[in-house]
Order: C-alpha cells, then structure tokens, then sequence
C-alpha cells in the first residue's frame, strides 16, 4: 500500500493496542489482493482519510496475511469496514461492494455533528460539460466509449465500481472472439480499459453517483457530491447486480459466511467445504473455480438440471470436488457458534426440510437491473423484471437516452452482445448529436 498521512497499515498484533486501546474514532479496513471492490473502496478510503484524518484514525489490515483476527472478528468477506469509538465498535459493518455515502453515514454518527459538518465542507466541487455520459464501465460503455470517442465526441465514463463490470470478478472467459482461447476476466477488461483512455475518453471509477437528473438534450449527473456533470447525452450501461434470495439470515450474515463473490472470498475456504447455491453459468463456473481452494464444494438448485453452458456443465461433473443437490431451495440461514454456516433447505418436490452444515456459502441465483438514483423528466420504459427497452439504435423512449448491456431488457446476456450493443449505442448516438448540431447552426443562420 502507498504511504498516506493519514492511514496506516497495521498487524493483527497491533489491534488490541491501536484499535481497542484507542480513545476516539477508529475505522478499520480488511482488504485482500486480487479483489475488486478492495480496489474499488481504496480511493474512497483514502479520499475519506484527507477530509476526516484530523477527527478519525483510519487503518487498513492485509487479511490474508492476519487470518486468524479477520477469524476471530467474525470477517468473512473483503472488504469489511468496521468503526470503533473508544475500543468498541460501533454502527453496522460495511462489506462488499461499498458505495462511499454509506461510510460518510456511518462518520457522521462517529465523531460530533459540528466537527462532521466542518471538515465535509471542505470538500472540493467542479463543474463539466460533456457530449456523452457514460454510465457503467462494462464491457458495453467501455465499446461504446471507444466508438464515441474515436468519433471525436467528448466522452465521459462513470463506474461506480472499477471498470470491467462482472467480467472482471470472471475467473476465466473462454468464448470470448480474438483472444485465442481462455483469458482471465481481470486481463480481458484491463485491456479494454487502456484502449478505451487510449482513444480519448475519460474515465473516472470507484465513485459513487449521488444524483442522475436524464433529460433529453441535457442530463446532469452529480459524482460524489463533487462533480456535476452537464451531458448532452447519456448512456446507461449500469449492469446488473447480484439477486438476493431473501430468505431470513441472509442480510444478518452477508460478508460473515455468505459471499456474492468467488473471486474476492473463495481464497478463504482453502481446505474447507463451500455450498453454493444456483445453476446458471456464474453458479457453475464460480463453483469450478472454488474447487481450486475448498475440498468440497456443493451445489444446491431448485431445478433437477443446470441451467449453465454445456462446457461448463461437462467440467462440473467431471469435477470430484462438486456434488448437487437438486430440487431444493435454502429456506433459512443460521451461523453456529464455531463460525460455520448453517443451512435449512426444503425439496420442492417433496416438501421435506434438511439441514447442511458447511464453513461458508456463496449465491449466485441471478441479477437485478442497477438503476439505483436514476431519475428522469420522462420515465423511462422498463419491461416487467426492470429492465431497461430500448429500440434498434439502444435508445429508451426519453430522446438522447441510450441503454445497453446487462440493465437493457433482452433474451441473452454475454459480453459478446453487450459489446455490439455498445457499439450499436455509440453510433446511433453520435449521429444524433450530429444531427443537433446542424440543426442549432441552421437555427442560429435563420
């Protein structure tokens, strides 16, 4: 980690003397390597330590290297944010994918009302005008980024994330054309990144949106309470996120036994057992990956067949690691007093309830469009699931308003088509920018 005047890194040894010895506020961050929302918290964090270091020791502690506290601590997902005062912690923990306006609530409540209220005036502010807004740095906006820009539009790409969307937490992508066979998520994304900056667009990751105002011919999106930015045109490329079951004990246990993400968590259960729950192409897939660290990995789905790609099928039965559990959905999630998870899961079929004991539990049942703080002079035309219709150019029935990707309401999803969205997006949208302009000029010659 690169030196911060006001972070420090810290060692399990050194907890019980600057963490629960300290007098006054304390936020205690557990990252891991080769996880995206670690990056993607790490701006946050340090952005946060510039405006509240006075008031807010803030520390960071490399969990694969101090387990056995992460353990003891109940942490079982990376990132986890936990806030202390005086030695005690305090609040709700923060996991996952962790947007900085949840971490400002939780500083508002930790240190005194005037001193939260003067050092977040600090905060700088700017304005900018751009031709196209971007929403989501995926697959889809990244090529319609590219295209956009390469048409010398000024273009703007906002993720709230890191870039590369869900395929870059893919551990392998092997139908992807052009890159000769398998190729990581991470390293398939990365290379979309470079080409996109290299192109001309600007790119700004790891925030949060705080406030999407679309309207035809302008739209004004604010980033972090900071940055307002004025488009003449917006892409939505905001993706999807993991779909919660909704059972009880989920939410109780989320990042303390249940993960939404292999990449970041499976590392964790080396020597372990894992359930799974799901069939699709990410349940089984994740589960191949998981059998890289956990000694048995079972998958729980509410169907008698999986739903995944047939390659990844093959693999998954081939794998000695893998069993399933068909026909049968988790109805209720406990945590025992050693850690471990425990599962009731009914039969669908027969109705019977059984209890699995595992050490940890990852779902995969699905995605829900993220449209999360957008709003709109018109509302735009969503199919019954949320997600997004377009016409044949991707543009919603608002003018200027194009949607692509996984939030747009299709039959299929892969990055192969959400690159030919972005792409179909892209044109469509600088043609109609174009067709603007000429008509502003032969407006202003009348």
């Amino acid at each position: 980690m690169a030196e911060h005047r006001f972070i420090q890194e810290i060692q399990a040894s050194q907890y019980e003397a600057l963490v629960v010895g300290a007098k006054g506020p304390v936020i205690l961050d557990f990252y891991s390597e080769d996880c995206v929302p670690c990056e993607a918290l790490a701006s946050k964090f340090e952005s946060l330590a510039d405006l509240f270091g006075e008031e807010i020791r803030f520390y960071k502690i490399f969990r694969q290297q101090n387990r056995e506290l992460a353990t003891e601590l109940g942490v079982r997902s990376s990132p986890t944010l936990i806030f202390y005062r005086d030695g005690q912690e305090v609040g709700r923990r923060l996991t996952g994918a962790i947007r900085k306006k949840d971490i400002v609530e939780q500083i508002g409540q930790l240190i005194p009302a005037d001193a939260f209220n003067r050092l977040y005036a600090k905060r700088s502010s700017s304005t900018r005008e751009v031709d196209v807004a971007i929403l989501g740095g995926g697959p889809a906006g990244l090529t319609a980024a590219l295209y956009a820009a390469q048409a010398r539009l000024n273009v703007l790409v906002i993720d709230q994330d890191l870039t590369g969307g869900q395929v870059k937490t893919t551990h392998m992508i092997s139908n992807y054309p052009g890159t000769g066979g398998p190729v990581s998520g991470w390293e398939l994304s990365e290379k979309m990144l470079r080409q996109v900056q290299e192109a001309g667009a600007d790119v700004i990751a790891a925030v949060d949106v705080t406030m999407a105002k679309l309207k035809s011919g302008e739209s004004v999106i604010r980033i972090d309470d900071e940055i307002e930015v004025h488009a003449r045109s917006v892409i939505l490329a905001t993706g999807a996120e993991p779909r919660s079951l909704g059972v009880p004990g989920e939410k109780e246990f989320r990042g303390r036994g249940i993960s939404y993400c292999a990449t970041c968590d499976g590392k964790y259960y080396d020597g372990k057992e894992v359930i799974v729950i799901g069939g699709g192409n990410s349940a089984v897939e994740e589960s191949i990956f998981l059998t890289k660290f956990a000694t048995r990995v079972t998958i729980v789905h509410q169907f008698d067949h999986l739903q995944a790609n047939k390659q990844a099928q093959e693999e998954a039965f081939a794998n000695d690691r893998i069993r399933f559990v068909w026909n049968s959905e988790p109805r209720r999630f406990e945590q025992l007093a050693d850690g471990r998870m425990k599962l009731s899961v009914e039969n669908v079929k027969t109705g019977e309830t059984d209890e699995m004991i595992t050490d940890g539990v990852f779902v995969f049942v699905g995605m829900v469009p993220n449209l999360t703080g957008i709003e709109s002079d018109v509302p735009i035309e969503k199919n019954q699931w949320g997600y997004v219709i377009t016409d044949e150019d991707m543009e919603t029935n608002v003018p200027g308003i194009f949607a692509i990707g996984d939030v747009r309401a299709k039959k299929y999803r892969q990055a192969a088509i959400a690159v030919g969205e972005g792409c179909i997006a892209a044109i469509a949208c600088e043609k109609r920018l174009e067709a603007m302009k000429h008509s502003e000029k032969e407006l202003a010659s009348v």
